[in-house]
């Protein structure tokens, strides 16, 4: 029996939906929005899968179809600019108190990154957050491959600044990031 895009959808949709989530909340920086995002992602896939070519990448799919509905969300209302963000200490949860030093800088990451420009913030996520290829990234934003370089990059020069990065301050995993 051959699996139709159609199948595909159905069956691994709820596999995606905490990437989706979190997708959402980068983007909307609110968990009410992020959470009528998912909702109306998850509906537009299922009225659309037909369209989904079976063996393709699901989880780009659908983070399209997420960033369209944000895109169009943005056109029809004209604002949402610095509304509302969620406090890193809601995410974030302690491991223990020898991981205090390493939880207190990604927690100071995330606001910092939750402060750069929503282009600068798809960029950041989709290739350092889900470890998506520049390629990956360009295709679910619909830009081309040296607008997700140029926006990495002005958005790591921002972070360094922000967070003393470029004096060698906290992890070097992020430094380098």
């Amino acid at each position: 029996m051959t699996t139709t895009g159609q199948d595909e959808v159905k069956a691994r949709l709820a596999e995606h939906l905490v990437l989706l989530w979190r997708y959402a909340l980068v983007l909307s920086r609110r968990r009410d929005v992020a959470e009528d995002l998912v909702q109306a992602t998850c509906l537009r896939a299922l009225e659309r899968a037909h369209l989904f070519e079976a063996g393709s990448r699901l989880d780009a799919w659908l983070l399209s179809i997420l960033h369209g509905l944000w895109l169009n969300e943005l056109r029809s209302n004209r604002v949402r600019q610095g509304a509302g963000t969620v406090e890193a200490g809601q995410v974030l949860t302690m491991d223990g108190a020898g991981e205090m030093d390493v939880q207190v800088f990604a927690g100071q990451v995330l606001q910092a990154v939750a402060q750069l420009p929503e282009a600068q913030r798809s960029a950041v996520f989709l290739v350092h957050g889900e470890g998506m290829a520049y390629r990956e990234a360009a295709e679910i934003l619909d830009v081309p491959i040296g607008t997700i370089m140029s926006r990495l990059a002005a958005a790591r020069l921002t972070l360094a600044r922000r967070l003393g990065g470029m004096d060698g301050e906290g992890p070097a995993e992020v430094a380098q990031t």
